[in-house]
C-alpha cells in the first residue's frame, strides 16, 4: 500500500509541475474552488505577529485605498490554501485614475486609466509576478479581473463637443493606450437597459464621472486590446481571466478576445435571465451564475422564500447554457452586492445559503470575508479590510468552507463523473426543504430558519441500512430498507452527506477523520482504492 501511495504522490507532483507550466484548461478550472480576493485582503509585511495590522483602520465609507497589496496576499496564501481553495481571483491590476472624485477613489480597481502600467497602490509588476509564482508553487491558479468596456479620466467632459476638455488638444485624452476620442463611442449615457444597442454603445457613469466607452467595433482598438491581453497573460503567468461588464460589449468582441487570451475566461453578465445569459456562454468558457444568484438570495432570505423558483432557474441553466451549469461560477457574496449576512440575521438561513456554491454544478466562488462572517451592506460597506479579523482559521465559517472543499474533492475522487453529472432535485415530502443529489453527495437544505427541519427522501440513493456521514457535523444517518433517508435537523442547519462505506472506508475511521477535521485521510483512502 505504501508503495502505491508513494507512486501516486510522484504522479501528483508531476501533474502539479505540468499544471504550473501549461495554460490551465476549462476542465482544469472545473476542479477548482475560487477565493475572490479584494484589494483589502492583506497589508504587506505589517502583520507578521507584531499586532500592527488588526489596528490599522479602514473606513469603507471613505471609499479610499487602505494599504492592501499583492505582497500581503503572498504572506497569507497559506490561510487561503488551508481552507481548501486552489485558485485566487484578484481585482484589476492596472493603473486607475488618481485622487478623489465625488464617488471616492479608484481603490477597487475598476476605473482604469492606463492599462499598460500596474496599480502602484497594490505593488510593483515584480510583486504581481511574485504572487503568480507563489500561487503556482502551491498548485494554485491565478485569475485576474479585466475591464475593457471603459476607461476613465479626471478631465472634464464636454458632452456637446464630444470631447474631454484637455488643455491643448480637444480630441486628445490622458487615457492609455487610447489617446483620441475616436477610440471611444460618442458620448451618450445609458438610459434604457432593455435596448442592447444602447447598452453596448453608450456610456456608464454620469457627467460628473463618465466611463468613456471603448469602441470595441473599431478594428484598431480590437487589435490593441488583443495584443495587450496576450502580454498580460504571458508576463504574469495568468491562468484565467474574470471579464467585467460583459453585457456592455458585443459578443463578437468577446469571441475574438477570449480566443486571443488563450486562457480560461469567466464573464460577469449581471442579469436574472437565463435566456439572455446563455448567449454569452457561446463566446467564453464560463459565466458567473447571476441568474441563479437572483433566485438564491430571496429563496433563503426567509421561510417564505421561493425554493421552486431556485430549482427552476437551475434547470433552465442546465438546459440553455453551452456547457450546462458546469461552466458557471456559483457564488453567494461578491464585491458588487450586499453580503448575504447583512440581509439575513438568522444563522441557519445563512448557513444553508453558504453551502450552495459547493454543491452546485459550477465552480465554487467565495468572496473574502465570508469565512470570517463579515456582514457589510451594499458597496462600499461590503469592502471591509480582512486584516482586522486576524485571519482566524478557527471561525465557524472558515471550518465549514474547509470541510465543504474537502467533501467536494472526495466526491471528485470517488466518482469520475461527479463534475459532469447534473445536480438533481429530489422530492423531500416536506415544506421549506430541498434535497440535491449529485452522487456520491446528498445535500439537504432548508429555509425554515433556526427551527426544526425534516427531510423524507424516498428515492433509492444508497444501499439498505448504509451509513451516511454529514461532513458539516460528523453526524451519522442511516438509510432505510429502500435506500432512502429520513433526516431531521433540530436547528434548521444544512446537511451534506456522503457514504464512506461506498468509498471503501470503515465508518468509525470516516467519522473519526471528520471529527478531527482530517478529511485528507478520507481523500487518501479514496485515491488508494480508485
Amino acid at each position: 500500500m505504501s508503495w502505491r501511495l508513494f507512486s501516486y504522490s510522484l504522479i501528483l507532483t508531476a501533474l502539479s509541475i505540468c499544471l504550473t507550466s501549461l495554460a490551465a484548461s476549462a476542465d482544469d478550472w472545473r476542479t477548482r474552488s475560487i477565493y475572490q480576493d479584494s484589494p483589502l485582503f492583506a497589508l504587506a509585511n505589517a502583520d507578521k505577529d507584531n499586532g500592527i495590522a488588526p489596528t490599522v483602520p479602514c473606513d469603507t465609507a471613505a471609499r479610499d485605498y487602505c494599504g492592501g497589496s499583492w505582497r500581503g496576499v503572498i504572506d497569507h496564501l497559506d490561510y487561503i490554501k488551508q481552507m481548501g481553495f486552489d485558485a485566487v481571483w484578484i481585482s484589476p491590476v492596472y493603473s486607475n485614475i488618481e485622487g478623489m472624485t465625488p464617488y471616492g477613489a479608484g481603490y477597487h480597481g475598476y476605473w482604469p486609466q492606463n492599462i499598460y502600467s500596474v496599480n502602484q497602490h497594490f505593488g510593483s509588476a515584480d510583486d504581481l509576478k511574485n504572487l503568480s509564482s507563489a500561487l503556482h508553487e502551491r498548485d494554485m491558479f491565478l485569475m485576474i479581473d479585466v475591464v475593457v468596456n471603459h476607461m476613465l479620466t479626471t478631465l472634464p467632459l464636454n458632452v456637446t463637443a464630444s470631447s474631454f476638455e484637455a488643455p491643448q488638444n480637444g480630441s486628445a485624452t490622458d487615457m492609455t493606450p487610447f489617446a483620441n476620442m475616436a477610440d471611444f463611442h460618442p458620448p451618450c449615457f445609458i438610459e434604457d437597459y432593455n435596448n442592447q444597442t444602447e447598452v453596448e454603445r453608450c456610456w456608464l457613469g454620469d457627467a460628473t464621472l463618465p466611463y468613456a466607452d471603448v469602441d470595441t467595433e473599431n478594428m484598431s482598438v480590437v487589435g490593441t486590446l488583443n495584443s495587450w491581453i496576450q502580454d498580460v497573460v504571458s508576463n504574469f503567468s495568468v491562468d484565467g481571466l474574470r471579464l467585467s461588464t460583459v453585457k456592455f460589449v458585443s459578443p463578437q468582441f468577446w469571441q475574438d478576445f477570449t480566443r486571443e487570451a488563450g486562457v480560461f475566461t469567466i464573464g460577469e453578465v449581471m442579469s436574472n435571465d437565463t435566456n439572455y445569459t446563455s448567449d454569452y456562454t457561446q463566446v467564453m468558457n464560463a459565466v458567473l451564475d447571476y441568474p441563479t444568484w437572483y433566485a438564491l438570495v430571496p429563496a433563503f432570505q426567509s421561510p417564505e422564500g421561493n425554493l421552486s423558483a431556485l430549482t427552476t432557474v437551475v434547470t433552465q441553466s442546465q438546459q440553455l447554457y453551452a456547457s450546462g451549469a458546469f461552466m458557471t461560477g456559483s457564488f453567494l457574496d461578491n464585491h458588487d452586492q450586499a453580503r448575504f449576512k447583512h440581509l439575513v440575521p438568522d444563522a441557519a438561513l445563512v448557513a444553508n445559503a453558504a453551502v450552495w456554491p459547493f454543491i452546485h454544478d459550477g465552480i465554487p466562488i467565495i468572496y473574502n470575508g465570508q469565512e470570517q462572517g463579515l456582514s457589510g451592506g451594499y458597496p462600499p460597506a461590503n469592502h471591509e479590510a480582512i486584516w482586522t479579523t486576524r485571519y482566524n482559521n478557527e471561525s465557524a465559517e472558515y471550518l465549514a468552507f474547509k470541510n465543504l472543499n474537502r467533501a467536494r474533492k472526495i466526491a471528485m475522487a470517488a466518482n469520475a463523473y461527479f463534475l459532469i453529472t447534473p445536480m438533481e432535485f429530489l422530492e423531500t415530502n416536506t415544506n421549506n426543504t430541498l434535497a440535491i443529489w449529485k452522487p456520491p453527495m446528498l445535500t439537504l437544505l432548508t429555509n425554515a430558519g433556526s427551527t426544526s427541519a425534516h427531510w423524507n427522501v424516498t428515492h433509492k440513493l444508497f444501499k439498505p441500512r448504509q451509513h451516511i456521514v454529514d461532513v458539516l457535523t460528523c453526524d451519522v444517518h442511516v438509510a432505510d430498507e429502500r435506500g432512502g433517508v429520513t433526516v431531521e435537523s433540530a436547528a434548521g442547519l444544512p446537511k451534506v452527506g456522503t457514504c464512506c462505506l461506498e468509498l471503501g472506508i470503515d465508518l468509525s475511521a470516516c467519522r473519526y477523520s471528520c471529527q478531527l477535521q482530517h478529511w485528507r485521510i478520507v481523500l487518501t483512502y479514496v485515491l488508494r482504492v480508485t
